[in-house]
């Protein structure tokens, strides 16, 4: 295990989105780091077409002996996200890390993104981490090792044609944690944006089309960048908007082939190329 000095015990992370792909596999990296987790998401029941539910993701933590609940959560409902956070305090007694993962994608131009779906993504993506870092506002500050992290990239280099609605609802992610950033800096709480360079094996990847095994990561990249994350002191490291091999090459991790799908592949900058087209390795 990378980092293996890294514990989280006695933490309580509140992670949207975990019953499948890259929220699943941060839930248990931090549970067997000893952190209690709160599994969240819209799956309860299996679904033929999609794999994995909530309930799935806290079961398997418990199993290997960690601790974990599960509350069913809709980002866009206001009532519902309360309704968890209340949950999660009422089992753990509070929440030190908020991870912003659910997410909504649509990747089209103009023309094939009506109203309605831009609708989905902003109260998906911009309003749900807003709405979520909101609600667990009140707890954070009763922490003394804080921090909230959305996934979502650096703030645009260049206009988006082709995906404007998707590109703004993450920009968006990225514009508020920056800005709080700055608003909670007297809380002592880190705020900060983390996005992949690569594209990350997830079902979002295959149904979307993004590539072929030889181009994606395993999502133990976005795992141990986040426990570097949060290892670090939430006083001075917020702000940033990092991409998963910066803060790992300033952890000291350069070597990067364990994390291909595809041993011996070097997958390309495909993600980070979703956003700025010129990023080069």
């Amino acid at each position: 295990m990378v980092f293996d000095d890294v514990d989280f015990e006695g933490r309580t992370a509140f992670i949207t989105g975990t019953s499948r792909g890259i929220g699943k596999q941060i839930a248990l990296e931090l549970a067997d780091r000893g952190a209690n987790v709160v599994s969240t998401g819209k799956t309860v029941e299996e679904r033929e077409d999609l794999p994995g539910t909530i309930v799935e993701t806290t079961e398997e933590i418990r199993n290997r002996g960690g601790s974990s609940i599960w509350c069913q959560l809709d980002v866009r409902d206001d009532d519902s996200i309360q309704t968890a956070i209340d949950e999660t305090v009422d089992a753990f007694g509070g929440i030190d890390f908020v991870v912003n993962n659910a997410g909504a994608i649509h990747i089209a131009n103009f023309e094939n993104t009506p109203p309605k779906r831009f609708d989905l993504l902003m109260d998906v993506n911009a309003r749900g981490s807003y709405a979520t870092t909101h609600a667990a506002l009140p707890h954070l500050r009763e922490s003394d090792h804080a921090h909230v992290v959305t996934f979502s990239p650096p703030l645009p280099a260049e206009p988006a044609p082709g995906k404007v609605a998707y590109a703004l609802s993450k920009y968006g992610m990225t514009f508020i944690a920056q800005s709080l950033a700055q608003e909670l800096a007297a809380d002592d709480i880190g705020v900060n944006a983390l996005w992949p360079v690569a594209a990350i094996e997830s079902e979002a990847t295959r149904h979307f089309g993004m590539g072929t095994p030889e181009d994606w990561r395993t999502p133990q990249i976005m795992c141990d960048a986040l426990v570097e994350l949060f290892s670090r002191d939430p006083t001075s490291c917020t702000g940033n908007s990092y991409y998963d091999e910066e803060i790992l090459s300033e952890a000291g991790i350069d070597d990067l082939s364990s994390y291909a799908v595809v041993e011996g592949s070097e997958p390309g900058p495909t993600s980070a190329q979703l956003f700025d087209t010129g990023y080069e390795h």
